[in-house]
């Protein structure tokens, strides 16, 4: 069963709590790969948000519904990547403390930019086990409020904010495809959108080499993410008992897709789409113009969301 908090009204009361913060992200079309994928394709630009990813609205929602008191304790979590940068803008927003756990191996840029926030990082071993211990010791330590990436309800409203403007900018989608990795923002599109169309189709884009999703819901268990190996950094984590339910039953496919897939989709909208998104956005991408999504019927139109755009320019895929 879906946890009962999340629900179309908490993701309504998410956009208007966000609203002063976080950007209203335009739509964008690309010819050639309306072509390629043999339909229309519109992508919803997600790398223009705050922080270049959709992780700001997850995470603002669940800073700004914080109460007074507990947003005076701050916040804690862990991440090595775009949900560190959001919660630490979240939390600048708010003029409240923000401790982030990231490991060792995060790319350089990305510390920077948690601490240019203002928020205060604590590294450690690039381990999820270590990860989650270190967080769980700074917040005993700080008695911060545990704002986890994905596997949070507030959080998942706040993802789901982006299939609220999707829809009001292209209202008869027949279908949304975005990357899956811990579930967060999934979940939110499964929740608004099929609220607000109920006949719109989910489907989801996976790394073949970070196939917890797709091995699950085949399954229909939940199978934790074991050794990933894939370049879409932000799709390394496993569903978790919150968002597993979504893709469950709501989602109707997950689309696995090659490494070489994901640097071909990225390739494409950075030249002919100059959209410069970063490698777990393009699994989406990838994920439209396999042949068994090709394949499927009745799907004129296709939302795309676009996750981010904070590529690793020192480690660049090609």
């Amino acid at each position: 069963m879906s946890d009962s908090r999340i629900t179309i009204e908490a993701v309504r009361e998410a956009a208007g709590r966000i609203r002063p913060f976080a950007h209203r992200t335009p739509v964008q079309t690309c010819a050639t790969a309306s072509g390629l994928a043999g339909r229309e394709v519109f992508f919803k630009c997600e790398l223009f948000q705050k922080v270049g990813a959709f992780k700001f609205r997850g995470a603002c929602n669940a800073v700004f519904k914080l109460t007074d008191a507990e947003a005076a304790r701050g916040v804690v979590t862990q991440s090595s990547g775009n949900h560190a940068q959001a919660l630490a803008l979240a939390a600048k927003l708010r003029g409240i403390a923000a401790h982030i756990v990231m490991p060792t191996n995060t790319a350089a840029a990305k510390v920077n930019a948690v601490r240019e926030y203002g928020a205060r990082v604590i590294l450690c071993e690039p381990t999820l086990k270590s990860r989650e211990e270190t967080a769980d010791r700074v917040a005993r330590e700080t008695c911060g409020i545990y704002v986890p990436p994905y596997n949070h309800a507030d959080v998942i409203a706040g993802q789901g904010t982006v299939a609220l403007e999707f829809l009001e900018q292209v209202p008869d989608l027949d279908a949304i495809v975005a990357p899956v990795g811990g579930g967060g923002l999934i979940s939110g599109l499964c929740v608004a959108g099929k609220s607000l169309r109920p006949e719109l189709r989910v489907f989801a884009g996976e790394p073949a080499g970070a196939n917890d999703a797709f091995r699950s819901k085949q399954s229909g268990r939940l199978i934790p993410q074991e050794a990933p190996q894939t370049i879409a950094d932000g799709l390394r984590t496993s569903l978790g008992d919150l968002t597993w339910p979504f893709v469950r039953d709501v989602v109707e496919g997950v689309i696995p897709v090659g490494e070489n897939e994901i640097v071909q989709a990225m390739r494409l909208m950075w030249e002919r789409a100059k959209l410069m998104i970063e490698p777990s956005s393009a699994v989406a991408v990838a994920a439209v113009l396999t042949d068994e999504f090709k394949n499927l019927g009745g799907l004129k139109r296709v939302g795309v969301v676009l996750t981010g755009g904070n590529a690793d320019l020192d480690h660049l895929p090609w």
